[in-house]
């Protein structure tokens, strides 16, 4: 998925996504936080990518990844400014954001998807490839690049500053 495309999503609009994730929390975040601080090069590329919050869990035997649900953004939204910078174009999570985080979006042109909580063992079967792309230590909190395809979104913050909250 393309900036422009991202631009064109309205409040309320539901979608099946397909393509790549990159999966990562508050550890992670801060971890890159502190990196950026002391001018250290950063162990991935976010440009033009669509964070996911969540922590999978453990995979059961032959799966590629364990119960993955969104996990609530809103105590991400002090790294959100950081994440736009870096050139993610997008974020998902579940619940209500803070009015900063409604003010990023708007001023980025950068929208905040909800996938559906309460439904991690679904959110799985949707993920065909995924692997620990930084962070390794941090366990569930690493982060992840998962590949999906028909993954349920609905954008609660649009572009504009819109939200359905």
């Amino acid at each position: 998925m393309k900036i422009d495309e991202i631009r064109k999503f309205k409040v309320g609009e539901t979608i099946k996504y397909y393509g790549e994730l990159i999966v990562m929390r508050d550890a992670a975040q801060r971890r890159l936080r502190e990196l950026i601080a002391g001018s250290k090069e950063l162990p991935i590329y976010l440009g033009g990518k669509i964070v996911f919050y969540a922590g999978p869990a453990k995979p059961p035997k032959n799966s590629k990844i364990g119960a993955i649900g969104p996990t609530t953004s809103e105590r991400m939204d002090e790294f959100l400014e950081m994440l736009y910078y870096l050139g993610v174009i997008a974020t998902i999570g579940k619940g209500k954001r803070s009015d900063l985080a409604v003010e990023l979006c708007k001023k980025y042109q950068r929208v905040y998807f909800i996938a559906p909580s309460g439904a991690a063992a679904y959110l799985s079967k949707c993920v065909i490839n995924a692997e620990v792309i930084a962070f390794f230590e941090l366990g569930p909190e690493a982060i992840y690049r998962i590949e999906v395809r028909d993954f349920p979104l609905m954008v609660a913050i649009d572009s504009l500053g819109n939200q359905i909250f």
